[in-house]
C-alpha cells in the first residue's frame, strides 16, 4: 500500500498545504494510506483530516516515518545537514544551480532518498500539472503596490502578514494606495498563470498594465520599455536562455521605474533576468532598496501564495490531486519524469 505522509511545514510564515481533507478522503478511497502531521500553523485544521480517515502523527515527526513512506510538504526542510533516506515531494529549488540546492542534493545522496520536485511534475507536453502561480502573481502584485505606496510616502514598505481572504487583502491595499493617481505597471509573462494573477490584482486596484509575453520579448533585449514604467512585475521563471529584463546598469540609468516585483523570485539562479539584486526579501522586510535618487525597490518573496493560504491551498490541492492518485505507480507518468529529472541532476552533482 502506498503511504503518503503529509508533514507540517517548518518554514516561517508558511500555512499552506498541498492536500485538503477532501483530497485525502479521495486518496484513501483509492487505496492509499495517508498520514497527516499535526501542525501549529496549518491553515486547514487537523480535524478535517481525522474525519477523512487519515492517521494523525505528531508535528515534525516525519524523519521517523517508515522508510517506504513518501514525505509530502511544500517548502524547504530544515537545513540541518542530515541525510535524507525517504522519497520527498516538495519544492526543492535544487535544479538551477542554487547553492542551497546543491547542499540539499548531497543530503539525498548521503541518505539514498529521492526528490520529486513539485516544480518538475509535468505532463507529456512538459507543462506543470499543478502550480501556485495564479496566487503568487496576485499576492506579488499586491506587495509590489504596497512597496510603491510606501515609497511614495517617503519610506520603505513595512512587514506584510497573511490575510483571511482576497477581500481583506484588497481592502487593505486600497487603504494603502488612497485616492491618488495609480502607477503604471508592466507585466512580463502576462499570459501565464502568474501573470494572469498579477494582471487581475492590478485591474482590481485600477492600475493600468502593459501586458507582455513571449512575442514582445523574443528579440532578446534590451528592453527600455521596462524602465519607462513605474512598476515591473516579473512573472517569468528563470531558465537557460531567459533574456535580461533589468540589467545592473538600471540602478544609475534614467528611469521611471521605482519598484520591481520579482514574483518568480530566483535571484541566486545564473539565469535570473533581473540583475540589480542578489537575494530574496521576506515578510518582515519585503522591500530591498537597490538604488537612490531616484529610489528603486525590489520585492522578491519566495512564498507569496502564503499571504492567502486558504485560497492558494485549495486551488493547488485540486490541481495536484490527480497526480497524487497516481502515486501507486511512482515510476510512471509525472512521477517517472520527476524522478528522471532528479537522477539527471544527481549525476551532475
Amino acid at each position: 500500500m502506498t503511504h503518503l505522509w503529509v508533514r507540517a511545514e517548518q518554514r516561517p510564515n508558511e500555512e499552506r498545504v498541498g492536500l485538503t481533507p477532501e483530497g485525502a478522503a479521495a486518496l484513501i478511497a483509492a487505496g492509499l494510506r495517508v498520514t497527516v502531521e499535526e501542525s501549529s500553523v496549518r491553515e486547514i485544521a487537523i480535524a478535517g483530516y481525522r474525519d477523512a480517515g487519515c492517521t494523525i502523527a505528531p508535528e515534525n515527526t516525519w524523519p521517523e516515518a517508515p522508510r517506504d513512506a513518501i514525505i509530502f510538504g511544500l517548502k524547504e526542510l530544515p537545513e540541518d545537514g542530515t541525510a535524507l533516506p525517504h522519497r520527498h515531494i516538495m519544492f526543492g529549488h535544487a535544479f538551477k544551480g542554487q547553492p542551497a540546492g546543491q547542499v540539499l542534493l548531497r543530503r539525498f545522496r548521503a541518505g539514498g532518498g529521492t526528490l520529486y520536485d513539485l516544480e518538475y511534475l509535468v505532463d507529456e507536453a512538459g507543462r506543470r500539472v499543478a502550480a501556485f502561480g495564479y496566487w503568487a502573481g496576485y499576492a506579488g502584485a499586491a506587495v509590489a503596490l504596497k512597496c510603491w505606496a510606501a515609497q511614495a510616502r517617503g519610506g520603505l514598505a513595512g512587514p506584510v502578514a497573511k490575510y483571511p481572504g482576497r477581500a481583506a487583502l484588497l481592502a487593505d491595499l486600497a487603504a494603502d494606495l488612497g485616492q491618488g493617481a495609480r502607477p503604471r505597471a508592466i507585466v512580463i509573462g502576462a499570459l501565464g498563470r502568474v501573470g494572469t494573477g498579477a494582471v487581475d490584482l492590478c485591474a482590481a486596484m485600477g492600475v493600468p498594465v502593459t501586458r507582455w509575453d513571449m512575442a514582445e520579448t523574443a528579440h532578446g533585449g534590451p528592453f527600455p520599455e521596462v524602465l519607462a514604467h513605474d512598476i515591473f512585475l516579473n512573472c517569468i521563471l528563470a531558465r537557460p536562455g531567459c533574456p535580461v529584463f533589468v540589467p545592473a546598469s538600471a540602478r544609475v540609468a534614467p528611469r521611471a521605474l521605482r519598484v520591481i516585483g520579482d514574483i518568480a523570485c530566483d535571484p541566486t539562479s545564473d539565469f535570473s533576468p533581473i540583475k540589480v539584486y542578489d537575494r530574496a526579501t521576506d515578510w518582515a522586510a519585503p522591500a530591498l532598496r537597490v538604488a537612490e535618487a531616484p529610489p528603486l525597490d525590489v520585492t522578491a518573496i519566495d512564498n507569496l501564495p502564503s499571504l492567502l493560504p486558504r485560497e492558494s491551498s485549495e486551488d493547488y490541492a485540486a490541481q495536484l490531486l490527480p497526480a497524487l492518485l497516481a502515486l501507486g505507480d511512482p515510476g510512471a507518468g509525472v512521477w517517472g519524469r520527476a524522478k528522471a529529472e532528479f537522477d539527471r541532476h544527481m549525476a551532475q552533482l
